[in-house]
């Protein structure tokens, strides 16, 4: 399949296996599309996600259905207080036999990664994900070691917990692309989820991309919509992450104490293009780029206590930065 190849039918080819991945997924997790598309877009657009959800709404099951649908390796780790970075990296041992040092690799040598409950562990064991997720390697002893090329974290954390938890540092945080609000299930979706539960059968599952094709996509996408520095989305996107710092936005002065990165502004860029090529669209349009507002820019804004103490939230800030900022210089 040549992937790389800009032709309407491979196009539609290329969404039509997006759908099946979709289908396929479906088989067994019962709604959360939205999660399920989220998942997707980052994926294509070479970002991690960051889910944030009660427990018992199937983060997990999902990403290890993604990974199964996609043929590519998968590893989880639950983060615990008593962890430590090379439990994730991998570390240097001696051989007895040998007497010579050998390196083990740690789970992070894998291509969908599963962080789960990340803010268990301390500051120092989520700081090991940074060099992983921003430059893909690791580096154990004195030696660097290349990752997978497609590579991305799925960490989750559960809201309503907070004893023996951690906060997540910045830095961190702005390395996940997408923050990604998981909810409950609908009344219909949950007797689904129910009944099938009940009937314990497990769905047989067919595998759509390989992560080859993954990494083909990704090249296929960016050649069918490139995003200029000087084009009007590309402006306007610049314009909408900078409204969300006070320095630049005296509405938000008593609300926001720091607002978005520049990589949130390459990760909004490429998060929209994905979004736009999914859906069949030959440009990228400013409602594309607010349908990724949200899950780029939600983790990003950090909000005082004035904001919190009016119950005002990151969404309801970004909801006001669509509204406000000028679609036209």
């Amino acid at each position: 399949m040549k992937l790389r190849t800009k032709t309407l039918s491979n196009r539609d080819s290329i969404r039509e296996k997006i759908e099946k991945i979709k289908k396929e997924v479906g088989k067994v997790i019962v709604g959360q599309e939205e999660m399920v598309e989220g998942i997707i877009i980052a994926l294509l657009s070479d970002g991690h996600i960051l889910l944030e959800g009660y427990p018992g709404l199937g983060k997990t099951v999902t990403v290890k259905t993604v990974a199964r649908v996609l043929d590519a390796k998968f590893q989880r780790v639950q983060f615990t207080p008593d962890l430590i970075p090379g439990d994730i990296t991998g570390f240097e041992i001696l051989d007895p036999e040998t007497r010579k040092s050998r390196i083990q690799k740690g789970p992070v040598f894998t291509n969908l990664l599963l962080a789960d409950e990340i803010n268990r562990s301390p500051a120092k064991v989520q700081s090991a994900l940074l060099e992983a997720m921003q430059e893909k390697q690791v580096t154990i002893g004195r030696e660097t070691y290349p990752l997978e090329k497609l590579f991305l974290v799925l960490a989750t954390q559960n809201p309503i917990e907070i004893s023996g938890t951690y906060l997540l540092p910045e830095a961190e945080i702005d390395r996940f692309m997408f923050k990604l609000k998981v909810r409950y299930p609908s009344y219909a979706n949950e007797r689904e989820i129910t009944q099938r539960q009940v009937l314990d059968t497990e769905s047989t599952l067919d595998v759509i991309l390989t992560p080859k094709e993954v990494l083909s996509l990704r090249h296929t996408i960016a050649e069918w919509l490139p995003l200029q520095e000087t084009s009007a989305i590309v402006k306007y996107i610049t314009r909408l992450v900078r409204a969300t710092r006070p320095e630049d936005n005296n509405e938000l002065r008593e609300l926001v104490m720091y607002g978005a990165s520049p990589r949130a502004t390459i990760a909004l860029a490429k998060a929209s293009r994905v979004y736009a090529f999914i859906y069949g669209d030959d440009v990228v349009l400013p409602e594309h780029v607010h349908k990724m507002a949200y899950p780029v820019l939600r983790h990003r804004i950090i909000l005082s206590h004035e904001a919190e103490s009016q119950d005002i939230d990151s969404d309801d800030i970004i909801e006001k930065i669509l509204h406000r900022v000028a679609r036209l210089e």
